[in-house]
């Protein structure tokens, strides 16, 4: 275990690098180190996959192509991607490589739409993801002896289990809060005095105004570090983050599909983008439209490889996310992917404009005399698809600055994004929160 003489030090702060004892054998790795533990980390996920899934064995096959032809790490482009509805077609555990003797651990999607994706693991990728998340955690600023107060929900989601187990790995109390009853969050935050917070960055936004409305100042609480994922987030709300609780917020990204979080993790010292470790995972980005492979640096769908999955491996998942690949900074062996701007899924055309909800979180937070809280409708008017932007009040704000608000949301839409929507400004507290994933639009068109 790691130790240090101050375990509750404050993060490091921007631009300030982590300590070279604090950086495991991976993240010291050159990036030529990295490219050549994945080409061989690659060739036998692909054999192992082949060998023991048989919608890969298949898929291969239909493809020409067989794991021997993988030579290089540009080759993977000649194998067939995996999607969501793949895993729904072989629910629930058709898609396992190893017996289900082998499967310590299963995790599940909501399913809300459709059949749930099941994800499995072995104790060899349980340890690694308590591993990866407890490199994540101390990326973000966290230490042995802080305390992790963890409000992603517990259950078939692996949120709040990835950042617990990653949590007790990095040497850090877990305080296991899950989801919901914030007010009570409120006051174990306080009574506890947690360092480090694990949570979507919405459900943020809503402990914040309870802290408010119980007339505690946030930026009085013990809280450091913020540690937020499970949805997309703009710097908009980073900022607005950051000013109302004076703690750094840093993101998190993964999906269960892959692993869960801690696939990939902003460094406190940079939050320039989230870090890869490509050490366990391989990142392209493809043209959403064309499946070709994008140079990096170019925008798309962000696709994903497993390299060291024994119960569940996946050979170019596609996330539906949209970010680009640029090279390491903080730790340079590994490849950094943009803050995800958006999903190809959630992505709104309205009268022939591509329109994404962090778009317009982006003109919320900048816009006086309204709460970082909205909501999307969509609804048809006659022939036309018409956008109602929903957007709560600050609880000061006086009729007249509302109503300037809302003119300043519609013409920040028109001006930045191209299209004209209806704006209304509504009191405070009245949208609906998230104790989870938020979702940021309603669709009310009839099919």
């Amino acid at each position: 275990m790691i130790s240090e003489p101050t375990p509750t030090a404050a993060a490091p702060r921007r631009g300030e690098p982590l300590p070279a004892q604090l950086l495991d054998e991976a993240e010291r790795m050159t990036r030529e180190e990295v490219r050549d533990l994945q080409l061989r980390r690659l060739r036998a996920t692909l054999r192992h996959a082949y060998d023991n899934v048989e919608l890969y064995r298949k898929k291969f096959d239909g493809a020409g192509v067989r794991p021997e032809d993988c030579r290089t790490l540009e080759d993977l482009a000649r194998f067939p991607f995996t999607t969501k509805a793949d895993l729904r077609d072989t629910y629930p555990f058709g898609m396992f490589a190893v017996p289900m003797a082998d499967v310590r651990r299963v995790h599940a999607s909501s399913g809300t739409t459709g059949r749930p994706t099941v994800v499995g693991y072995t104790e060899r990728d349980l340890s690694n993801w308590a591993d990866l998340v407890a490199r994540s955690i101390r990326a973000a600023g966290g230490r042995p002896g802080h305390k992790v107060h963890v409000s992603y929900g517990y259950g078939l989601f692996t949120g709040g289990l990835g950042a617990h187990y990653g949590a007790e790995r990095a040497g850090c109390t877990v305080i296991p809060a899950s989801g919901g009853m914030t007010a009570r969050q409120v006051q174990i935050i306080q009574d506890f005095r947690p360092e480090i917070i694990m949570v979507t960055p919405s459900y943020m936004l809503t402990l914040l105004d309870e802290f408010e409305r119980q007339g505690v100042d946030p930026r009085s609480t013990s809280l450091r570090v913020g540690i937020f994922g499970a949805e997309p987030w703009t710097e908009e709300m980073r900022r607005e983050i950051e000013d109302r609780m004076d703690i750094h917020a840093v993101d998190i990204y993964g999906l269960s599909e892959v692993m869960g979080p801690g696939v990939a993790q902003e460094c406190v010292e940079t939050k320039d983008g989230l870090h890869v470790w490509e050490d366990h995972f391989y990142p392209e980005v493809v043209d959403p439209l064309t499946d070709e492979v994008m140079a990096d640096g170019d925008s798309g769908e962000l696709v994903f490889t497993t390299l060291t999955k024994e119960a569940l491996p996946v050979v170019r998942y596609r996330t539906r996310d949209l970010t680009r690949l640029l090279p390491g900074t903080a730790r340079p062996g590994f490849r950094r992917i943009e803050k995800i701007t958006g999903r190809c899924d959630d992505m709104i055309i309205l009268r022939g404009v591509n329109v994404f909800p962090s778009q317009i979180e982006e003109i919320v937070l900048r816009t006086p005399g309204v709460a970082p809280h909205f909501q999307i409708r969509l609804t048809r008017r006659g022939r036309m698809d018409h956008m109602t932007v929903l957007v709560e009040a600050r609880p000061d704000a006086a009729p007249a600055q509302r109503e300037a608000a809302a003119l300043a949301v519609a013409r920040g839409v028109k001006d930045g994004v191209g299209v004209s929507v209806e704006v209304t400004v509504v009191d405070p507290e009245t949208l609906e929160r998230s104790v989870g994933k938020l979702r940021r639009v309603k669709d009310l068109r009839e099919d």
